[in-house]
């Protein structure tokens, strides 16, 4: 717990500055989830769809520090992979 007047404060920020990160790593993650399912499916124009909304959330989350970008860029990089391998 903390004792000081600004180490409460900054405790404060790191509980929102988590939360804003999570949100951004859990938009990512069901990205990433929704555009396998596609591609799992034979959807090909979701599966589209779905890789579009995964390069979105990846930049926004390595812009913010969120993960890497060597991170994001791989999962980019696997999504696009299995999208463009469908029929």
């Amino acid at each position: 717990m903390p004792n000081t007047k600004s180490a409460i404060k900054e405790l404060r920020k790191v509980k929102k500055r988590t939360a804003r990160n999570q949100t951004k790593k859990r938009d990512l993650a069901y990205a990433v989830k929704q555009a396998l399912r596609a591609v799992a499916a034979g959807d090909k124009a979701a599966a589209v769809g779905f890789a579009k909304q995964v390069q979105k959330a990846a930049d926004k989350a390595a812009k913010t520090s969120v993960i890497a970008q060597n991170k994001a860029n791989r999962q980019k990089s696997r999504v696009m992979a299995k999208v463009n391998a469908m029929k």
